[in-house]
């Protein structure tokens, strides 16, 4: 299983409107970034990321899965582009900022600091443990919201 970090501004998909859409989720599309779009392509079906506010809140809110491989991205007929779906697992109980993030030195090579902008990075294996332990989960007990 690999993690990644998927990034939304709350104003246009949050973490709510993610919530629910349930059980089939939604597709991660309008990505418009090559490497963001190559990270979606590395993608396999039970894949876990954090969903991330960005630009309101600055946190990590949520715990997704990736439902669906990469495909084509319904919103463009540019066959370039590509999205995954994702569905929601869990709340993160106590949202983990970005200020948390950089200043708890064993992220500091976490790609969320690194590449900011980038709007679907890879988060490593002890990343995704420590952020879930920054905000109060258990990465193996998750259940679908």
């Amino acid at each position: 299983m690999q993690y990644w970090l998927f990034k939304s501004e709350p104003a246009t998909w949050s973490w709510d409107q993610q919530k629910k859409k349930g059980k089939a989720g939604e597709e991660w599309d309008g990505i418009r970034n090559y490497q963001a779009r190559n990270n979606m392509r590395e993608m396999k079906i039970g894949d876990r990321g954090f969903f991330y506010h960005s630009n309101e809140g600055l946190e990590i809110v949520g715990v997704v899965e990736v439902c669906a491989a990469s495909h084509p991205d319904s919103t463009t007929d540019d066959e370039r582009w590509d999205c995954v779906d994702v569905r929601a697992l869990a709340d993160v109980p106590a949202p983990v900022g970005l200020k948390a993030i950089k200043a708890e030195p064993r992220l500091a090579e976490m790609a969320l600091v690194t590449h900011m902008r980038l709007s679907v990075q890879p988060v490593k294996p002890k990343e995704w443990k420590l952020v879930c332990k920054m905000g109060g989960i258990d990465p193996e007990t998750l259940k679908p919201v």
